[in-house]
């Protein structure tokens, strides 16, 4: 007797040369968030060919399918993300991206691909499911604004709980990372401008230099973390761009600082703004300066409920992945506000590339892509069992 688990293995293994022509299709024509309107077409397109049901997602570009299964039951939610970035590639793979300047260096062609083989596993079994099962394109993923539009127009509407993945470079095909709990940083952004006072390089004394107070806050802001933040959490405050003056011989009248701050933690990243509020502008007046601040909240962190990573850890097993505990990283996910509406499980797959995310040589190995879709088929199965 064929169990479910073997069927979607088999079927996977068989839907696995289209998954390739599809991720390659898409990888050749990259599309930057929001701009993602040919990804969309060739989304919808495969979808209908598979005779997929697609729903109104009420946005420009991404796309919202539906599998509803024979029988009553939970509505879950599988997510992909479709967008790419604003790099050169330099791969030099027959299949690299034909649109200068923009590539998909974040392997969200993979996620699509992946999603796309999940839906049509579970089309081919939707007269066993009990419940339905919505699988999202999303959208503008790389600017953290993608799955906010998706909320505010509905498709979480009814959804008990949601599912998604990155790819892993790191991981080897056919190991997959989960865990409890955090798993990817909060996300937040700063701005600080500097007020000085300007004048001539050779005479400092009748200046205040926003140079040096930059500088000083800099450093000062390196103590949010060792002296601020409890050593029993972790914390990232990165400033990446320091701009001041124009010339050799000037001293400015302001400077600007632009940078992040990352956390796992919800109450370190509630007090940060304060005390970085506190330090930046103490700084500023012992040097007889200004400063302000300009903190710009963006994503909470990724943090997976309990009984969802171990619906995925029991789909994973069904399947004979090797699942390993998945390590935490500062890198932030839009992923993130879903689990603020519903409880969630974001993973690790395992694809065994050559460079980590975001590089212009970033790869893949697409034998990751069948192993992907059947976990996934997998997962809306057992999530469906586990919720109804």
């Amino acid at each position: 007797m064929t169990t479910i688990s073997n069927f979607f293995n088999e079927e996977a293994a068989s839907l696995q040369p289209k998954l390739v022509e599809m991720r390659r299709e898409l990888h050749r024509h990259p599309e930057l968030s929001n701009e993602e309107y040919e990804t969309t077409k060739r989304i919808r397109s495969w979808l209908t060919e598979l005779g997929i049901h697609q729903l109104d997602l009420k946005l420009p570009t991404g796309v919202l399918a539906e599998v509803k299964g024979a029988h009553p039951g939970p509505t879950i939610m599988l997510r992909a993300d479709i967008d790419a970035l604003p790099v050169k590639e330099e791969t030099g793979l027959p299949f690299a991206s034909t649109v200068t300047g923009k590539m998909h260096a974040c392997g969200h062609d993979f996620h699509t691909a992946s999603m796309i083989g999940a839906a049509a596993l579970l089309k081919e079994r939707a007269g066993e499911l009990h419940g339905t099962v919505r699988i999202l394109f999303q959208p503008a993923e790389e600017l953290a604004v993608g799955a906010r539009a998706v909320i505010e127009a509905g498709a979480l509407e009814g959804v008990t709980a949601i599912f998604g993945m990155h790819n892993k470079p790191d991981l080897p095909v056919g190991t997959v990372g989960i865990r409890t709990g955090p798993l990817m940083a909060s996300v937040d952004r700063f701005e600080i401008e500097v007020k000085g006072k300007g004048g001539h390089a050779g005479m400092p004394e009748a200046a205040i230099d926003p140079v040096v107070v930059s500088s000083a806050i800099v450093g000062a802001l390196q103590t949010l973390v060792s002296r601020n933040a409890s050593p029993k959490h972790s914390a990232v405050v990165s400033v990446c761009k320091l701009q001041a003056g124009s010339t050799w011989n000037v001293i400015p009248d302001t400077g600007v600082l632009e940078g992040t701050v990352r956390t796992f933690e919800p109450e370190a990243r509630i007090r940060i703004p304060d005390q970085m509020k506190r330090v930046v502008e103490g700084v500023a007046a012992g040097y007889g300066a200004e400063a302000v601040l300009n903190w710009m909240g963006m994503l909470p962190a990724v943090n997976n409920e309990a009984n969802m990573a171990e619906i995925m850890h029991a789909a994973a097993e069904a399947q004979g992945l090797q699942v390993v505990e998945a390590e935490p990283t500062m890198g932030g996910e839009d992923f993130a506000l879903y689990q603020e509406h519903v409880p969630g499980c974001f993973i690790w797959m395992g694809t065994g590339g050559t460079e980590q995310w975001h590089h212009p040589k970033f790869t893949l190995k697409e034998e990751a892509l069948g192993i992907s879709a059947a976990l996934f088929a997998e997962t809306a199965v057992q999530a469906l069992k586990a919720l109804g």
